[in-house]
C-alpha cells in the first residue's frame, strides 16, 4: 500500500480533464457539429442533474450509513456528497437560472466541505488500489525481486525460513540464505517475504544493512509470454 498511491496516471487525468469540460458541453458540441437537437437534450439534462443536488447529497449520506455493506465502493458515498455540493452552487441549480445570492462564508463552506470529501474520495482510491497490488503480490510472491542474503553470523529466522547454506569457515561470508523475495527496502532496512509465503501465518523478516550482510538483488521468475 506505501508504493500503490498511482491515482496521477494517464487515465486518471484524462478522467479528470473530462469532468472539468463538462460545464463547457453546450458551446462545446455545436462546434463539433452535433446537430441542434441533442444539444438541447444534453442541456436539459445537466441543468435538471443540477436542480436534484441535495438528493446526491442525500444518496451519498444514506450511503455512508451503509458503509460496511457497500465496499469496495465506499469511495462513491463522499464523491456523491462533493458532487452535490459543488453543483448547488452553480446557475443551473436553481430554476429561474440565476445564481442564488449567497453568504460569502456560505459558498466558501461548501467549497471546503465538498474539497474535503474528494480528498477522501482519492485516499479510498488509494487505499483500494494498494490492497489490490497486496493481493496480487501475495498470490505471485515468485514474480518479485529474488533476494540472496549473506552473512558474517547465523542469522536466527522465524519459522519456516528460508533454505539455508553454510559455506565453511573460510568464507567471510559463511552463510547464505536463499528462496528470498524483496517486499521493499526502506532506509537500509529489507523487508523480505520467503517463497511459498502465507500472508496468514508466515511472517515478513526484516533485515539492516550493515558490515556484516551483503544482499544481492536477481531476476525474480517472469510471468510467461505468448510470441
Amino acid at each position: 500500500m506505501v508504493r500503490s498511491l498511482r491515482l496521477a496516471t494517464l487515465p486518471a487525468l484524462e478522467v479528470m480533464t473530462l469532468i472539468l469540460l463538462v460545464p463547457a458541453l453546450p458551446r462545446l458540441l455545436p462546434l463539433l457539429h452535433v446537430p441542434d437537437h441533442h444539444v438541447r437534450r444534453i442541456r436539459d439534462l445537466g441543468r435538471a442533474a443540477a436542480q436534484a443536488y441535495l438528493w446526491f447529497v442525500v444518496a451519498g449520506v444514506v450511503l455512508m450509513l451503509l458503509w460496511r455493506w457497500i465496499q469496495p465502493y465506499g469511495w462513491t458515498a463522499p464523491l456523491l456528497v462533493a458532487g452535490g455540493l459543488l453543483l448547488g452552487l452553480t446557475r443551473a441549480a436553481n430554476p429561474t437560472g440565476q445564481v442564488r445570492q449567497r453568504a460569502p462564508w456560505e459558498r466558501a463552506g461548501s467549497l471546503l466541505v465538498a474539497g474535503l470529501f474528494l480528498i477522501w474520495v482519492a485516499a479510498l482510491v488509494a487505499g483500494e488500489l494498494g490492497r489490490q497490488d497486496a493481493q496480487r503480490d501475495a498470490e505471485q510472491v515468485v514474480r518479485r525481486v529474488a533476494v540472496v542474503l549473506m552473512s558474517t553470523e547465523r542469522l536466527d529466522f522465524a519459522p519456516p525460513g528460508p533454505r539455508y547454506e553454510d559455506l565453511g569457515k573460510g568464507v567471510h561470508y559463511r552463510y547464505r540464505y536463499t528462496d528470498l523475495r524483496l517486499l521493499l527496502e526502506r532506509d537500509h532496512r529489507y523487508y523480505l517475504l520467503r517463497l511459498g509465503w502465507d500472508h496468514d501465518t508466515d511472517p515478513t523478516y526484516v533485515i539492516e544493512d550493515d558490515d556484516t550482510i551483503r544482499i544481492e538483488l536477481r531476476p525474480g521468475v517472469l510471468p510467461r509470454t505468448d510470441r
